[in-house]
């Protein structure tokens, strides 16, 4: 199998309403139009960081629009899912502290054109509810399932249920992980789970962590519960990854292939697996040079791949790539 580029460019240029961006997300319109969400502002973590967007349409750019800013307070990590009615969900994270983040939400019904107001995913939550990262998915049964996670003095993964498209969430269990004993956790734990559903109500998750390895769990109860979460063998520098099943079973992995715990965030890859994530074969490098390359979204269609991932904290990198047979 070949990887054939179709787009490698960059959002904005030079001039851009933010010294710093971070975290992308994107979803796929009519018309091939694409919209890409993002944080930015003078560095993450500070009160002036906001959500902002991009869209791409008749092979340009639009500059950046804000899309959520509630001043004083730092927002993070947006994550985009449109439905299949049309309506787009934008979920992100305000919060100074990440222990403290919480979820809000703001939709579109006109592609994105304009947002409702904002209100909270799960009231009175802190913490984090919904998807911390990575994209929701549709399963097989209707089920919404949000790839979740806490960061505090342990890191820990779940998932959040919606059975009424969005309108209340039910909180899983934390995904177990062994801390005790032979190949037990040394460091905090798991985070930013990204999902897949191979068969109706076999759901498995591939994890960031501190453990120098992606981690990965797997479900038999559409997200209910999940097993004890077990290296993959692919390495992890403890920074984002992302995942898309395609259409042809095939699964698609963005990450940074970087054995160390903290370690660089360079190179940035695309890796292959064919047998349900048992094995990783073909691998694309799309950053080798020094630099932070990072927190990757990968969505597909047919045959196509689209990425995007953070650019050195100065921009936003878009890819478009053909699978070849």
């Amino acid at each position: 199998m070949e990887f054939e580029i179709k787009i490698h460019e960059h959002l904005f240029g030079d001039e851009r309403p933010f010294n710093n961006c971070h975290a992308s997300t994107l979803i796929l319109l009519p018309s091939d139009e694409i919209l890409v969400a993002y944080f930015g502002g003078t560095e993450e973590g500070n009160d002036d960081v906001a959500i902002w967007y991009s869209r791409r349409r008749g092979g340009r750019w639009s500059s950046p629009v804000k899309a959520a800013d509630i001043k004083g307070i730092p927002h993070w990590n947006p994550v985009l899912y449109r439905e299949e009615d049309g309506t787009i969900y934008l979920f992100y994270k305000v919060g100074h502290k990440i222990p403290q983040w919480r979820t809000l939400l703001i939709t579109s019904r006109d592609n994105g054109q304009t947002w409702s107001e904002s209100k909270e995913l799960v009231e009175g939550d802190r913490g984090g509810r919904g998807p911390v990262k990575n994209k929701l998915i549709r399963l097989s049964n209707g089920t919404w399932l949000a790839p979740a996670s806490v960061e505090g003095e342990y890191w820990n993964a779940f998932t959040d249920s919606s059975f009424d498209r969005g309108k209340t969430w039910i909180k899983g269990a934390a995904v177990p992980l062994k801390r005790t004993g032979n190949s037990s956790f040394v460091g905090k734990g798991v985070i930013q789970p990204t999902l897949w559903e191979s068969t109706p109500g076999r759901v498995h998750m591939l994890l960031r962590s501190t453990e120098g390895y992606i981690f990965r769990s797997d479900s038999l109860d559409y997200g209910r519960t999940w097993c004890e979460a077990y290296s993959t063998g692919l390495p992890n520098n403890n920074s984002g990854i992302d995942l898309v099943k395609m259409n042809n079973g095939i699964l698609a992995l963005a990450y940074n292939p970087v054995g160390q715990n903290r370690g660089p965030r360079f190179p940035l890859a695309i890796s292959l697996s064919h047998d349900n994530g048992l094995t990783w074969r073909e691998k694309m490098i799309l950053e080798e040079q020094p630099g932070e390359y990072s927190y990757p979204a990968i969505v597909s269609n047919g045959n196509n791949l689209f990425i995007t991932y953070t650019w050195k904290r100065e921009n936003i990198a878009f890819w478009e790539i053909t699978l070849k047979y």
